[in-house]
């Protein structure tokens, strides 16, 4: 699998503060002001989809929110009238409380309710009256080539959109941490600094993702145009209820093999250097000092690629891991998958 950059889409304040400097010396978040250009004439079909378009960002940009915490700017969606708030959990990042800014304009104190790193989600929530929440879709039901719109902040424009297609599904993509999340929606709508933890919708105004990550050009610098990715409305909608819950997720879906590893030169594999006592890993006789190097015939060259391997398997499964042992021997072991604690 050929890998991909990505950069984290949370705005700084540097950049927040400058243009909200140039738009007239506000701090707050701002509004998106589009130019005026000369209107085209449309047929019936044109003036019913931009009727649509209208209704759309109109009905969901009352859900969703500016997040501003200590060291940026990023954006949420309203879950309930309750005030929970879904986001990614790099928009919160070490924080627990955040001013958060409504669509109406008004803002107020948040309080973090729960994160859950391995899928970039976390709760937020306030106390305000007359939230408007979103209307979650069903990810599952997607298309690749179905239309959809990004709703969020960028560089603390609030309510502003972008919009494409859904470009592909189930991409597997690592973060900048190392942490490989769910599979997730690719989209040509940009994704630009401050959408992260913002809202992917389609033509019937339903929440189907939370863009969270653009792609960058390796080569040329700066963001690759039209590729962003997020994470699917079925997963926001589990994680999301069970940290509202229980402040923790108890049930991750996600695989877990217990061990701790660091990439080998050259992409010979992961060396294990720690490894969870009665853990899965453990269980099936994996030790400190192994090298995976695959993972149900999938090559593991590097920590990345484990990561990624994992996130497409399930709790329970058992797969077969290929080592090198610390005196050059090769081993096959079964392992019966662990569930990634929440």
């Amino acid at each position: 699998m050929k890998s991909v950059v990505i950069r984290y889409w949370l705005a700084s304040f540097v950049a927040a503060i400058a243009l909200a400097s140039c738009a007239g010396g506000a701090s707050a978040p701002q509004a998106a002001v589009a130019t005026p250009r000369a209107s085209q004439p449309a047929g019936g079909d044109a003036t019913a989809l931009e009727d649509q378009f209208i209704s759309v960002i109109s009905r969901v940009s009352q859900s969703v929110v500016v997040i501003q915490t200590a060291s940026g700017l990023g954006s949420g969606v309203i879950v309930d009238t309750e005030g929970s708030i879904i986001t990614n959990a790099h928009v919160v990042g070490e924080s627990s409380a955040f001013r958060v800014y409504l669509a109406t304009g008004k803002s107020y104190d948040g309080k973090l309710i729960g994160a859950f790193v391995p899928d970039d989600l976390a709760v937020i929530r306030i106390t305000a009256p007359d939230l408007r929440p979103a209307v979650f879709g069903d990810s599952d039901r997607l298309r690749v080539g179905s239309i959809v719109m990004a709703v969020g902040s960028p560089l603390g424009l609030q309510s502003s959109v972008t919009e494409g297609i859904v470009s592909a599904l189930g991409r597997e993509v690592t973060e900048p941490n190392g942490i490989a999340l769910p599979p997730l929606i690719q989209t040509s709508a940009d994704i630009n600094p401050g959408n992260s933890g913002g809202a992917l919708v389609d033509l019937n105004g339903e929440v189907i993702g939370i863009p969270t990550l653009a792609a960058q050009d390796p080569q040329a610098g700066g963001t690759a145009p039209g590729i962003g990715f997020a994470i699917p409305s079925n997963v926001a909608k589990d994680i999301a209820a069970q940290l509202i819950k229980n402040g923790r997720v108890t049930n991750s879906h996600r695989a877990y093999l217990g061990v701790q590893g660091a990439s080998l030169p050259g992409g010979s594999g992961v060396s294990i250097y720690a490894v969870v006592s009665d853990g899965p890993a453990d269980k099936a006789g994996i030790k400190a000092g192994d090298v995976i190097t695959a993972i149900e015939a999938r090559p593991t060259p590097d920590q990345p690629s484990l990561a990624s391997v994992l996130s497409g398997l399930q709790p329970g499964q058992s797969v077969q891991i290929q080592i090198t042992r610390p005196d050059g021997s090769l081993a096959s072991l079964a392992v019966t998958l662990g569930e990634l604690p929440g």
